[in-house]
């Protein structure tokens, strides 16, 4: 205990800077983010391609200022919006669909691949980098709470790295450099709360879309706000944080500590801590892992301990908060229910913010779905795929029934 994911390259082996990033989800918040520390940092980093889903107008913003190669997008229609946008003069490759980004995670010129696509639609692109043995600053949670065995295997196959973006396991993975694994008794996340920290269930079953997405310390795009809003966000790192350090479920706890200022915190056999702070900007965590093993110099407000004045901890409700204790039983049942677990999450989150479902319904359909699944191969990424397309059907399905039947 802990045994991390994939190797770590020692300094001498690290990529050259110049390094040259592919950023899948550059115009999400992690993306964005990302390309704010290339632009403070020009002489360290080039931008060689971008994929921008269907945000055409942002994605011809970036491109006009970084001018990569090669974009993507996830259909025509947006291929053709972006194309009128462009400056004369810069022609990029412009690739279209799903496949695309499979494509561009797997560039052989890439040396690191930013993968900061929301939900499982990350997983293929990930798993394609990890193949091909690129080092990836990893955003995309859901690629391993779908597929961590698979990514560890292919780590081990290919001598990929994995870098965590997360700030939570981005702390970790700074609290543990140079530890001896065999000194780590366990792995503690901390989590913000959310908008609803301290609210009962007779609270929640009436706030709003709004109330959700009113984030109290970090700006965040809208589905990983909701996570938060559910704790769901926290029982996804719990899974990812088996996955990335091979540790139990047992071995990951989970504290809410609601200034967001101690992002992670390794607990050692002698009872001592270490615990990384910062402020909750996820520039850090990026910069961190676009430039390791070095450090870069990043615009942001020094951290003020006296200006803070304190900082607090508190045990999370899981009866106000159930989704917390539904992913840890997910990773437990099986290798197949994390997958289930997220399908039924994702489901759920888009219907609440089209405002189809009341908040507390969430965890009502992933538990639902959860007791629904009774195992089922999980050994390759075509049955993950297929399990979760699957997963998802059932979620609408049973979500349609019960609205239907109130």
């Amino acid at each position: 205990m802990p045994q991390y994911i994939s190797r770590l390259p020692a300094p001498e082996d690290a990529a050259p800077f110049p390094r040259r990033l592919v950023l899948l989800g550059a115009t999400g918040s992690i993306g964005t983010s990302a390309l704010k520390v290339v632009a403070a940092h020009p002489e360290r980093f080039e931008v060689l391609a971008l994929a921008g889903g269907r945000n055409a107008a942002l994605l011809a913003e970036q491109a006009k200022e970084f001018r990569p190669a090669c974009l993507a997008v996830l259909d025509a229609a947006t291929a053709r919006q972006l194309k009128e946008r462009l400056p004369d003069g810069y022609e990029p490759e412009i690739l279209v669909g799903p496949e695309a980004y499979v494509a561009l995670a797997a560039l052989p010129e890439a040396d690191l691949v930013l993968s900061a696509i929301v939900g499982a639609a990350g997983l293929a692109p990930t798993y394609a980098a990890v193949k091909a043995g690129k080092t990836v600053a990893l955003a995309n949670k859901e690629s391993l709470v779908l597929a961590g065995h698979l990514i560890r295997e292919a780590c081990a196959e290919t001598g990929a790295v994995i870098l965590p973006v997360d700030s939570e396991h981005n702390a970790l993975f700074q609290a543990l450099s140079g530890e001896n694994p065999r000194h780590v008794r366990r792995l503690i996340l901390t989590a913000s709360g959310g908008p609803f920290r301290g609210k009962d269930r007779e609270y929640l079953k009436t706030v709003s879309l709004a109330q959700a997405l009113n984030h109290p310390n970090w700006s965040m795009g809208a589905k990983i706000t909701i996570d938060s809003s559910t704790l769901m966000n926290k029982g996804l790192e719990v899974i990812e944080a088996c996955h990335l350090y091979g540790v139990a479920v047992s071995d990951v706890a989970t504290v809410v500590h609601p200034q967001s200022i101690i992002h992670s915190l390794v607990e050692f056999a002698d009872g001592s801590l270490l615990a990384h702070l910062g402020p909750p900007d996820m520039m850090i965590a990026i910069a961190y892992c676009l430039a390791y093993p070095e450090r870069v110099a990043l615009p942001l407000a020094p951290l003020d301990l006296a200006a803070i004045g304190r900082l607090t901890f508190e045990e999370p409700d899981l009866a106000a908060f159930p989704c917390l204790r539904l992913a840890r039983e997910a990773y437990g049942a099986g290798r197949s229910h994390p997958t289930v677990l997220n399908a039924a999450n994702e489901v759920a989150v888009e219907l609440f913010l089209k405002e189809r479902i009341p908040f507390l319904r969430i965890p009502e359909i992933i538990e639902d779905a959860l007791a629904a699944h009774d195992g089922c191969a999980a050994d390759s990424l075509e049955d993950i795929l297929a399990l979760d397309a699957d997963s998802r059907r059932r979620a609408r399905a049973a979500a349609g029934a019960t609205a239907a039947g109130n």
